[in-house]
């Protein structure tokens, strides 16, 4: 073999270890959003299982507030099949809506010192608001690995390995116009 031939067969390999490299790249893109979605789902899990007990506590308190309660064990089943259909975007809208919710039952606890005072309410309410940003946190790690994989999958040359091998984009978990506008706390202890 002449000189042209082992350059050619180093320029081939080359080429290989280059498209083996940004494929494992991209791969590991890919996992590591899975690995942040999966964070984001155990913790939206635990504040599903801990709703009903807050839910179911303060009701025993807050026999006039059924139309706030409604709204959280409402707002907890969208989240839940938003959840279990993977689908982001319903997810965020469903989120905001529960936080909302959520908000409005600590501001209405406010008005019962019973409730306030119980001991049950306060692990509850310390728990969620753990989980609440716990959540928050996950929320923008995993946007920022979707960032990175939709970005790894459109820069050149990663594109055309991404297109060969058909890696696709994931979709950001958005807010909702509500959870980004200032909140009127006066609006929620008078609710």
């Amino acid at each position: 073999m002449d000189i042209f031939g082992y350059v050619i067969l180093a320029l081939i390999a080359a080429t290989v270890i280059f498209a083996i490299v940004i494929y494992n790249r991209l791969v590991n893109l890919k996992h590591n959003t899975t690995k942040a979605w999966s964070n984001i789902d155990v913790l939206l899990k635990q504040r599903h299982d801990e709703l009903p007990k807050l839910v179911s506590t303060c009701k025993e308190y807050m026999k006039y507030e059924k139309d706030t309660l409604e709204k959280v064990v409402e707002a907890r089943s969208r989240v839940a099949s938003a959840r279990a259909a993977g689908d982001i975007g319903a997810l965020g809208a469903a989120e905001g809506a529960l936080r909302i919710g959520l908000g409005q039952l600590f501001a209405l606890a406010e008005d019962y010192p019973d409730l306030k005072a119980d001991e049950t309410f306060q692990h509850l309410q310390a728990r969620i608001s753990g989980l609440e940003n716990s959540i928050a946190d996950r929320r923008e790690f995993y946007n920022e690995s979707v960032n990175l994989n939709n970005i790894g999958i459109e820069e050149f040359p990663d594109v055309i390995v991404a297109r060969f091998f058909n890696f696709k984009p994931f979709q950001l978990l958005e807010f909702e116009q509500s959870e980004l506008a200032d909140v009127n706390v006066d609006a929620l202890f008078q609710s």
